[in-house]
């Protein structure tokens, strides 16, 4: 087996680490909104080209693809710095919201009590 053979071979493994890569980036971010851009926008571009056959634009994509997850990892890094309180979407109840029996009540944010 060549050199070449074991290359291509390898390229199903590859594309799924790229994948499993960006989407598990993509989940660090800490704004929710986000999150779920990273994550659709991945699963889309995947399955867009997911019938792509072609050994040099395959390789093409693959550089393309990392240089996305370059990307996300320098904008999540980023992302950590602003962090906000959790949307209720994500079950964010804490911080300055209370309330009874899972209610959720905004406090006013006045600053003279």
């Amino acid at each position: 087996m060549s050199l070449a053979q074991t290359a291509k071979g390898d390229m199903p493994y590859q594309v799924r680490s790229l994948y499993r890569s960006l989407l598990r980036q993509g989940g660090q971010f800490a704004a929710y909104n986000f999150r779920e851009y990273a994550r659709r926008r991945t699963r889309d571009a995947f399955r867009e080209y997911q019938g792509e056959t072609g050994e040099r634009r395959v390789q093409e994509l693959m550089q393309k693809g990392l240089k996305e997850l370059q990307i996300l990892k320098r904008q999540t890094v980023i992302s950590q710095f602003y962090q906000l309180d959790k949307l209720v979407v994500e079950g964010g109840k804490q911080g300055k919201q209370t309330g009874d029996k899972g209610d959720i009540v905004r406090q006013k944010d006045q600053g003279w009590d």
